[in-house]
């Protein structure tokens, strides 16, 4: 199903590119394992080969960039006003690795941002969330990891990383 090369999203990580297919000793059994690089976070993960269909998904087309962007332009998300809830919320949001439900809690969170500002724990979210966003528009279009962050900066009208 996924091969060296490939461009990947992990759910709670990110787009990554698989750069090898690895095999270690687990528990007593000999498992193969696909090694990602996630150079947003300077990350290397290991998926077992035989749970990457359920834990990986391939990097949306260039065509469906729009789409995502249109998202980041006017993205109406309401969420719980106690952060508690709405922490929870935006965890399991970015947890599901839909690029459309980071987009959103993205805009979300760039709003709330501009309106009222963003607590410690929210700001980090965000960081996050916008990292694992401009991850996946990086390998849709083919852009640098500078690039597709701006990419969305300039979308949401942010003047400050």
């Amino acid at each position: 199903m996924y091969s060296v090369g490939d461009k990947v999203v992990c759910a709670s990580h990110g787009a990554g590119k698989i750069v090898s297919v690895e095999q270690r000793q687990t528990l007593g059994r000999l498992r193969e394992y696909l090694v990602i690089t996630i150079p947003h976070s300077r990350m290397t993960v290991m998926i077992p080969v035989e749970n990457a269909e359920f834990r990986l998904r391939k990097v949306i087309s260039a065509g469906a960039v729009e789409e995502v962007l249109g998202i980041l332009r006017c993205g109406t998300l309401k969420l719980p006003e106690r952060w508690h809830d709405r922490s929870k919320c935006i965890r399991e949001k970015l947890g599901t690795g839909d690029i459309h439900e980071v987009a959103e809690v993205v805009r979300y969170l760039a709003v709330r941002d501009a309106d009222k500002g963003l607590a410690l724990g929210e700001r980090q979210l965000y960081k996050k969330a916008k990292g694992i966003l401009a991850s996946e528009i990086m390998y849709a279009r083919d852009l640098s990891a500078v690039e597709a962050a701006a990419l969305v900066e300039n979308v949401l009208g942010v003047t400050h990383v």
